[in-house]
C-alpha cells in the first residue's frame, strides 16, 4: 500500500521536548532521533546544539515528509530508514544521545488510510513499515486464543476472551477489513463509557497495533542496542505512552544501573555487575499543565532518562 503525505493536517507538537531538551543539556555531539516521524526531537535537538542527528524511522513516509525542509540542515541532518533496534548499526559510530518516543506517531493516528484509529474509518492496517502482515491479516486468521492473550497481555484488556469470540464469530460472516468495523464489534462488547472515559476499542487497537509491529520485542532490542552505541556520558531519553511500555523502560534502567543487588554480595563484581546507567531521577516526568493545554495527546507520556557510564554494554 502506498500512501500519499498528508496535507493541510495540524503542525506535529513533539511531546516532552522541553523536559528531554532539559534533562539532557547540555546538547552537543552525534545525536540519534529512533522514532523520526514528523522531525520534532531531531529538530529540537539540533536547534538546541547537537552537532549532527541521524534520524531513524521504520516507516517511509516519515522520510519522504522530511525531504522538504531536511535540507535546511545541511549534513547535520542525517536520515536512515530502518528500525530503531538496530539503532548501533545503522548509527555506524559512537553517540552522544538516543532520543525514542515510543508507539504510534500523530501523524499515523490523523491517516484514516493508515488504519490506526478507531475513530476514522479507513482500511485495518496498522503497519508502521508498510510491509508485512496487517492488523487485518491478523484478526482474521489468528486462533480465538491467540486473539484473547494479544488483547489482554498487550492491551490489559479484561474482556479479551469476550472480544476474541466476538472477532471470530464476526469473521465467519465475512473479512474483518475496515478499521470502524472493528471498532463497532468491540464497543458491542463492553459497557457504554461513561463521559471522561477511553473509548472501548482503545486497548484492542493498541494490543492488535502492537502484535503487528512486534513493538515491545522492538522495545527491548532498542535498548539494549541504544546501550551498546552510546558514548560514556551518553544520554538515553525514552517516551512512553502506556503502562507496558514504561514498565519494560522503567525495569530496564533499574537492572542496568544497579538497582538490584547483586545475587552473591561476598562475590566480586563482574564486569556484567557494573552499572552500565545512572539515572538523574528514578521517577519518570509526566508533561506540566502548559503542555497539556497545547497538546491534549501528551497527557499519558512519561519521559526516562539514563546516563551511560564506562562500564562495558552487558549481552542481549
Amino acid at each position: 500500500m502506498t500512501v500519499e503525505p498528508p496535507e493541510d493536517r495540524a503542525p506535529h507538537i513533539p511531546v516532552l521536548l522541553r523536559p528531554i531538551l532539559a534533562a539532557v543539556a547540555p546538547v552537543e555531539g552525534v545525536w540519534l532521533d529512533g522514532t523520526f516521524g514528523a522531525g520534532g526531537y531531531a529538530r529540537g535537538l539540533l536547534d538546541a546544539g547537537a552537532a549532527t542527528v541521524i534520524g531513524v524511522d521504520r516507516d517511509p513516509l516519515a522520510l519522504q515528509m522530511a525531504a522538504g525542509w531536511a535540507g535546511d540542515y545541511g549534513d547535520r541532518l542525517r536520515l536512515v530508514a530502518g528500525t530503531f533496534s538496530q539503532l548501533d548499526t545503522l548509527a555506524g559510530e559512537p553517540l552522544d544521545g538516543v532520543v525514542l518516543d515510543l508507539g504510534v506517531s500523530s501523524m499515523q493516528l490523523d491517516q484514516a488510510e493508515r488504519g490506526f484509529s478507531f475513530a476514522k474509518d479507513g482500511p485495518l492496517d496498522m503497519r508502521m513499515s508498510q510491509e508485512g502482515e496487517s492488523a487485518a491479516d491478523l484478526v482474521n486468521t489468528a486462533a480465538e486464543e491467540q486473539l484473547a492473550d494479544i488483547l489482554y497481555h498487550y492491551g490489559e484488556e479484561r474482556a479479551s476472551r469476550r472480544i476474541a469470540k466476538a472477532i471470530v464469530t464476526a469473521r465467519a460472516q465475512g473479512p474483518i477489513t475496515r478499521t470502524l468495523q472493528l471498532a463497532e464489534i468491540v464497543a458491542k462488547c463492553l459497557p457504554r463509557p461513561k463521559p471522561g472515559q477511553i473509548h472501548p476499542a482503545t486497548r484492542s487497537f493498541q494490543a492488535i497495533r502492537i502484535a503487528v509491529n512486534t513493538e515491545f520485542s522492538e522495545l527491548v532490542e532498542g535498548l539494549e542496542a541504544a546501550e551498546r552505541a552510546l558514548k560514556p556520558g551518553g544520554k538515553l531519553a525514552m517516551v512512553t505512552f502506556h503502562s507496558l511500555e514504561d514498565r519494560i523502560v522503567k525495569r530496564f534502567f533499574q537492572l542496568h544501573s544497579g538497582g538490584e543487588a547483586n545475587a552473591n554480595r561476598y562475590a566480586p563484581a563482574s564486569a556484567v555487575d557494573l552499572p552500565r546507567f545512572t539515572l538523574p531521577s528514578k521517577r519518570a516526568l509526566a508533561p506540566d499543565d502548559e503542555e497539556l493545554a497545547v497538546n491534549p495527546r501528551s497527557r499519558s507520556a512519561k519521559l526516562r532518562v539514563g546516563i551511560r557510564t564506562d562500564a562495558p554494554a552487558g549481552p542481549a
